[in-house]
């Protein structure tokens, strides 16, 4: 998106204030299609919890997606966005059985990634159609939070469970119609997550009546000038050959499937907020903008980059400035970084703000949350209000402490 556009919005709604652009959502949905259509059947499923705004679904709907779930309310948005319930995948961790039951009855397809539950969900439902998530033990990714298939993570059935697995699958009579891994965020080494691939592979031929293989995702995007990524295409050719061979030997063709969430949505999205003040100490220069990491909280969570750029001066020349939150405790968005001269009233703006950030917004200070706005065809539309003061308090319940009960002395 250009500036001019940026700023414009930032004036029309206000700030702080989330934007996402369209175009670059196509672009990269287009992309890993396009890497991939060698494939007899390919399925890409968004994952919701990277950003879970109706409208983001609906959009991604009419470019041809399914939903990668993991709870019942993303189950619920993906149905009221319009998707069909065949069209989405429920990948839960830890939640009750009363919950999974619950969304097996919506006829979303389940996917069980712990031992205990696939057999107390087959032994009640075994003709339920049952897609297992495996835990390959492999590091993939680059950030300890955010890879999963490693061998102290919590999620997946461990590939060597595979004898209790098959036991419970044969006891029970449950029908297992995928086979899923996921090896979390950021792939840095196509040959790893190509490894990974093999054990799936090797897991998917004890099972005869399979329909999908779902690899998952985590492709990595760029966070700055000349940063590696995935190379998703390279991947497409080796991962298509190796596919279309597995199906030759299966005895039929599956659908391959992906869930990309980041990929998908991190670089369309930007975080626009203003600065409010301009500090120098004795060591720093601090600008303080009218957010804090109850808006965009990666930056503290696990050391995220974010690109920060002044839209209001982007040519005025460089400074070192520490970008922090109005948070009363250590809200640093970014330190010591080279940004174009600010001042007080500027618009700074954050990039790959698409994924995890919105969605993990919060109240904290009892701030309200910002709004956010999709560029849609060379205009930006409102699909989220801010939120008031009337947002924070509504489901809070005031007691009337003159009505309590004194206790008995």
């Amino acid at each position: 998106m250009e500036t001019t556009h940026l700023l414009q919005l930032a004036e029309e709604f206000g700030s702080p204030l989330y934007v996402y652009d369209a175009a670059k959502i196509e672009a990269q949905y287009n992309r890993l299609t396009t890497a991939f259509s060698k494939v007899n059947g390919l399925r890409i499923n968004y994952a919701v919890k990277a950003l879970s705004n109706i409208s983001v679904l609906k959009f991604l709907k009419q470019l041809g997606s399914g939903l990668d779930t993991v709870s019942i309310q993303e189950v619920q948005l993906g149905l009221m966005a319009g998707y069909a319930p065949e069209k989405i995948i429920y990948t839960p961790n830890g939640v009750s059985m009363e919950e999974i039951e619950e969304v097996a009855a919506l006829g979303v397809q389940i996917n069980i990634d712990n031992l205990s539950i696939l057999e107390q969900f087959g032994a009640k439902h075994p003709s339920t159609p049952v897609c297992i998530r495996i835990n390959p033990h492999v590091m993939a990714g680059g950030n300890s939070n955010i890879s999963v298939g490693h061998i102290d993570s919590k999620f997946g059935i461990s590939i060597h469970q595979m004898p209790h697995l098959l036991r419970i699958v044969e006891n029970t009579g449950m029908h297992i119609n995928g086979i899923h891994m996921h090896t979390g965020s950021d792939i840095l080494d196509i040959e790893v997550f190509l490894y990974a691939a093999e054990i799936l592979f090797k897991a998917a031929s004890n099972f005869k009546e399979l329909d999908f293989i779902d690899f998952g995702s985590g492709f990595k995007v760029p966070y700055k000038k000349d940063d590696i990524q995935t190379n998703v295409e390279e991947l497409g050719k080796k991962l298509t050959k190796r596919f279309n061979s597995f199906c030759k030997e299966y005895g039929r063709d599956l659908t391959l499937c992906f869930e990309p969430g980041k990929f998908l949505v991190s670089e369309a999205g930007y975080f626009l907020a203003r600065v409010n003040v301009v500090k120098q100490t004795t060591s720093t220069v601090f600008a303080g903008i009218d957010s804090g990491f109850n808006h965009l909280i990666r930056p503290m969570l696990y050391g995220s980059y974010h690109h920060i750029e002044n839209l209001s001066n982007p040519k005025g020349k460089e400074r070192f400035y520490s970008v922090v939150g109005y948070i009363c405790e250590t809200d640093t968005f970014g330190s010591n970084r080279r940004i174009a001269e600010i001042k007080e009233g500027d618009i700074l703006c954050f990039r790959n703000a698409g994924a995890y950030c919105f969605s993990m917004a919060s109240n904290y200070n009892s701030r309200t949350r910002p709004a956010e706005v999709l560029w849609l065809n060379g205009k930006g539309h409102l699909i989220r209000e801010r939120e008031t003061f009337d947002d924070i308090i509504r489901r809070q319940v005031v007691l009337d402490f003159d009505a309590v009960p004194a206790l008995a002395e």
